[in-house]
């Protein structure tokens, strides 16, 4: 059972296939709104299926290649109906400066898919919108945050589709 309220948003995924789904209606959500630009931030333990939803949300957008994790690469840059999107994974940074090596303030103008936020918080800024995913037995319980006005706009969009 969904619940929402005008800044937040919360849904249980039943497995896998719905996490990624989940993530598809987001991306989509994202480009109804005809934003161009957000920053976007996955939280959650190791396997809660930040990866998994930020494959779904490219997809949504309409990436039809693999999704690799960036834990190593650090960042996936990918041009999708005209937007740039770069999905990063904060993992491995050892420090939250090293940020800013990889181009962090020239992602400002992009839609700004971010795994493991808490890496680095000082240095991102606050997020549009904060999702927060749980392992809850075999599936995953995602909550949705908006920390700004254009934050809000996605999850008013997202509640119409």
């Amino acid at each position: 059972m969904a619940q929402s309220s005008p800044l937040s948003y919360s849904i249980h995924l039943t497995d896998e296939g719905a996490t990624e789904a989940f993530g598809a209606v987001l991306g989509r959500a994202l480009q109804a709104a005809s934003l161009t630009s957000a920053l976007l931030c996955l939280s959650g333990d190791l396997g809660a299926g930040k990866t998994c939803l930020a494959r779904g949300f490219l997809r949504g957008l309409g990436h039809e290649g693999p999704v690799p994790s960036p834990t190593y690469a650090l960042l996936e840059p990918y041009r999708l109906q005209g937007v740039d999107v770069n999905h990063l994974d904060l993992y491995r940074l050892a420090d939250a400066s090293e940020l800013e090596f990889l181009g962090w303030r020239d992602l400002a103008d992009t839609i700004r898919l971010v795994e493991w936020p808490e890496r680095a918080t000082r240095l991102l800024g606050t997020a549009d919108l904060l999702i927060q995913l749980r392992v809850a037995g075999a599936g995953r319980d995602a909550m949705l945050e908006a920390g700004t006005d254009r934050g809000a706009s996605l999850l008013r969009q997202l509640l119409v589709d």
